[in-house]
């Protein structure tokens, strides 16, 4: 097949950030696939304003069209972003010949150009959603006008209406998707995998890590790698470090990342004395360094804030802990807890009880017989179910019965 994937933030291993739609793309490569790439160069730094360029990452053809963006930019200005893209894309999407476009929201504008593209084509699209917009920025307070909420209400029905089939990441997703009418048998859930390959024989380079820093050495280390956006709420993990301080002052915590809640973790960090004592922040890394990082840890952690409907994500840190053959601690309900009870492979955290979560995870770093068992455990499940070569042939599948399926039709 020929396949047209539309990914605003599509990220290579050498950016930082989520690799799933590169993991992916480049297997269906290797299964003999041709794929093309459409995504933006995000940093404002290149000298190509306006215009497109192409690369080849591990065989696919990537286009980058610049478009600068960030976490911490005003939620006005990245809607600004979301819909110059949609303009660009479906222009460049259209001249390219396919056999199925694949959209990756999140943005759900995505769903926009890879509408256009499939029409103008003839040809099925296929829709992933990562995330469910406009439910989250709604239930976060991020959409407010009514006649906003009502527009974008309305492109969540286009995407999936214009859609042969959805992928969702998670079965809260499905639900959500469901819940609008769309047939339950369209829906599939293909969550984040396992990057087990990126993930294997970083002891060295962990160890490495540990004796470059002298506040870790060899003390126990609880890492956050990941975006410190709204929906994070890395201040938890400040919280968290100020309360276990009390109980035990030589366990470290981390946060690898950067966002527009940068300087607000920064901040209650030094109001609770904790910052450069127990709590430490360090900024973004590659993807292709957090395996390193990971393998210096003793426990890993999934963060989000206290909404219900944040239960449903499907995030990367969560995943990459599995790869990582590492413990994990989230302070969030739903389908992940859920997989964290029933195979013993990390702690749940109230996210409104810091101290009762300190004691447990106190008790769970000094447990050393349950931090290998969990350790093997997450290892374990991340390769018997999550391994990103399967979830690659369940996308694969997907792709192929759309294709067939609008032929026939």
């Amino acid at each position: 097949m020929r396949i047209l994937h539309l990914h605003q933030y599509f990220n290579t291993l050498d950016l930082s950030g989520g690799t799933r739609s590169f993991e992916i793309a480049r297997r269906l490569v290797q299964k003999g696939h041709e794929v093309h790439v459409l995504t933006t160069e995000r940093s404002g730094n290149t000298p190509r304003v306006g215009n497109w360029f192409q690369t080849e990452e591990s065989g696919i053809n990537v286009h980058w069209f610049p478009i600068p963006y960030s976490n911490s930019m005003p939620y006005s200005v990245r809607l600004k972003a979301f819909f110059k893209f949609s303009y660009v894309a479906a222009r460049k999407g259209a001249s390219i010949g396919s056999d199925v476009v694949l959209g990756t929201s999140t943005p759900l504008t995505i769903a926009i150009p890879a509408s256009y593209v499939a029409k103008r084509q003839r040809i099925p699209m296929v829709f992933e959603v990562g995330d469910l917009w406009p439910d989250v920025p709604i239930a976060l307070g991020a959409l407010k006008n009514p006649l906003i909420i009502k527009a974008a209400k309305g492109l969540e029905l286009f995407a999936y209406r214009n859609s042969s089939r959805i992928i969702a990441l998670s079965p809260g997703m499905k639900d959500g998707i469901v819940k609008t009418g769309y047939p339950a048998d369209l829906v599939t859930v293909i969550p984040n995998g396992c990057d087990l390959e990126l993930f294997d024989d970083d002891i060295k380079e962990g160890r490495e890590l540990r004796c470059k820093y002298d506040w870790l050495q060899h003390r126990p280390l609880v890492i956050y790698s990941g975006t410190l956006g709204l929906v994070n709420g890395v201040d938890y993990l400040a919280r968290l470090a100020a309360a276990v301080r009390l109980l035990d002052p030589e366990i470290r915590f981390l946060t690898l990342g950067a966002g527009r809640e940068n300087d607000k973790v920064l901040e209650i960090a030094e109001e609770l004395r904790v910052i450069n004592q127990n709590f430490f922040m360090l900024p973004d890394v590659p993807k292709r360094q957090v395996p390193h990082w990971l393998a210096a840890a003793d426990i890993a952690t999934s963060l989000v804030i206290d909404v219900e409907a944040l239960w449903a994500n499907s995030a990367n840190k969560f995943f990459d802990a599995l790869a990582a053959g590492k413990p994990i601690a989230i302070n969030y309900r739903g389908w992940q807890a859920e997989i964290i009870q029933e195979n013993g492979i990390g702690i749940v955290l109230d996210v409104n009880d810091i101290r009762s979560s300190a004691s447990m995870l106190v008790e769970a770093i000094h447990d050393k017989e349950w931090l290998s068992r969990a350790g093997k455990a997450s290892r374990r499940l991340g390769e018997e179910r999550f391994g990103r070569d399967q979830m690659t042939e369940k996308i694969e599948s997907v792709l192929r019965e759309s294709v067939a399926e609008y032929r026939n039709a």
